[in-house]
């Protein structure tokens, strides 16, 4: 058995270190239930700014929303730096892998990343968000198919899948084909049709699948960010509601979804059930059609200017 943690939970926004000691004792609390991973929501550390415009309309920007973006961007985290080294190390003193969402800021341009950190390997794989969905293209670059590759770890092979990257047929595809069997899905969608989803790619897959979403209370925002939604929130409504989920690879939801809370969920993944479901159904084997679809993809990293000599 693989006992998995998802973890439910609000970041702090705008600071990315105080979201990182939140991860850190939620890890501990995670590593005495016996968990051996742990999947946090997307953009966990760095912030998930739900209902904020940074003062954009087609055609125009405003100074106030520059200033904000300004806030957000000092906000987000670079892959070799403090923060997400001082997260490798609670992920060496639990034992406990991770796989976490981030504001990655990378050059110039943020990035809605999932990395996953392994005991003894710090960051073991990263995966940059391919397609933002709607005003996230704002704010946030395109992956490329470079950081699709699956992370093979003691306890089965994980692979990173964000938010509405789950509706891109090809994208998971390729996960199938790249052997993930526990493939999780750090979200913002915390609608109740989300379930519905979850359902289906484990069973379209025969994957475990371990989806995690934020619960975030409005007085949780700061007074400015609370301001960009133009609604009348209390301070205890959830902007964001959760619904985080585990599902087998028959379709079985092992735990969730939860909703209006902060919480961690476990299950014990029996991981003989991946073969067992590869019975009557594999969707990159002997279900598949080569002679009728193939699917390339392109994973070189691709760079805007490339310097020859």
């Amino acid at each position: 058995m693989t006992r998995v943690a998802i973890i439910q939970a609000a970041s702090v926004p705008y600071d990315a270190m105080a979201s990182v000691e939140k991860a850190a004792g939620i890890l501990r609390r995670v590593a005495e239930q016996g968990a051996q991973l742990a999947v946090f929501p997307e953009a966990f550390i760095g912030g998930y700014p739900k209902g904020a415009a940074f003062g954009s309309v087609v055609g125009n920007r405003s100074a106030a929303g520059r200033a904000l973006y300004q806030r957000y961007v000092e906000g987000a985290v670079a892959l070799d730096g403090p923060e997400l080294a001082a997260f490798a190390e609670s992920v060496e003193q639990t034992g406990v892998t991770a796989v976490v969402g981030i504001i990655e800021r990378h050059g110039r341009t943020l990035y809605c990343t999932a990395v996953t950190l392994a005991p003894g390997r710090g960051i073991a794989g990263y995966h940059r968000k391919l397609m933002p969905t709607g005003q996230e293209r704002l704010i946030w670059g395109f992956g490329d198919g470079s950081t699709i590759e699956p992370v093979q770890t003691d306890f089965g092979v994980l692979g990173s899948v964000i938010c509405w990257e789950n509706y891109m047929p090809a994208l998971r595809q390729a996960m199938y084909a790249q052997g993930v069997q526990l493939y999780c899905a750090p979200t913002a969608d915390d609608r109740p049709s989300w379930a519905s989803s979850m359902v289906h790619v484990a069973l379209e897959g025969r994957v475990f699948v371990l989806s995690a979403c934020q619960a975030i209370r409005l007085g949780e925002y700061p007074q400015q960010h609370r301001e960009a939604f133009g609604l009348d929130f209390a301070d205890d409504d959830y902007v964001m509601r959760g619904g985080s989920m585990i599902v087998s690879p028959l379709g079985e939801v092992l735990a969730g979804p939860v909703f209006d809370c902060e919480t961690e969920l476990y299950a014990d993944l029996d991981m003989s059930q991946l073969s067992q479901g590869n019975l009557d159904f594999d969707v990159v084997g002997h279900y598949a059609r080569p002679d009728v679809f193939e699917l390339k993809v392109n994973t070189a990293p691709l760079r805007a200017v490339s310097f020859d000599g």
